[in-house]
């Protein structure tokens, strides 16, 4: 099985960027979350085992997405 990519959603001074774990540049930068996590999960769905990790504003874990679905390493329905 391929290793999974992770990416992460957060807060900059400059708006909100997503950017692969372990990664220099953002993949994925702008003035809105709801814009960088719709174009980051693009991104992550065109690999075959990934995951979009949402911080909010304050860099907290807001929400994790798995994708393909089926990948998901938990049996919860979270």
């Amino acid at each position: 099985m391929a290793e999974r990519k992770v990416y992460h959603v957060t807060k900059t001074e400059a708006g909100w960027e997503g950017k692969q774990e372990g990664g220099q540049r953002a993949s994925v930068t702008g003035s809105t979350k709801a814009e960088v996590v719709q174009k980051t999960i693009e991104i992550a769905q065109n690999h075959a085992s990934s995951s979009v990790i949402i911080h909010t504003q304050d860099g907290k874990i807001e929400e994790e997405r798995t994708y393909p679905r089926s990948s998901d390493p938990t049996s919860s329905r979270g």
